[in-house]
């Protein structure tokens, strides 16, 4: 199986450092702060990524239920926005929210939802985040 990998630097303290994420397969290093991640400060957070990386899994797993059931979907559109909060002394994710538009022809609104759900039960991303509140929000754009 594949592996993935990801770095990052941290210099400083909490409040005062500052930092950069790098993917091997991404020219530029992700700049990120205690701003950037707790308050409105430019750069990067590490729950972009997450989120990134939970609407490109979710939308893949939609796409391949779809395409077992016989059907060919023309594009599948997810946003995911993941949140940090307090959480005792620290910070934990405590929910990831999906919000998808597909556009496929010939399924009913009802055999769609059940795929999505099912997508988003099953995606490794969605498994990754066991311990987080997933919500979907599914949108069918028929052709």
């Amino acid at each position: 199986m594949k592996t993935s990998k990801g770095s990052a630097i941290w210099r400083g303290n909490l409040k005062d450092g500052k930092g950069n994420m790098k993917l091997p397969s991404v020219s530029n290093e992700l700049a990120f702060s205690f701003s950037s991640r707790f308050e409105d400060g430019d750069g990067a957070t590490p729950e972009e990524l997450i989120a990134a990386a939970h609407a490109g899994c979710f939308s893949m797993a939609l796409s391949n239920l779809l395409a077992e059931k016989g059907y060919k979907p023309k594009a599948v559109s997810t946003d995911a926005k993941v949140t940090i909060d307090k959480k005792g002394d620290g910070f934990g994710i405590t929910k990831s929210e999906l919000s998808t538009r597909a556009e496929i022809a010939g399924i009913s609104d009802d055999q769609f939802q059940e795929l999505a759900r099912t997508a988003k039960e099953n995606c490794p991303v969605s498994q990754a985040l066991a311990s987080v509140d997933i919500s979907l929000e599914a949108k069918l754009i028929s052709e």
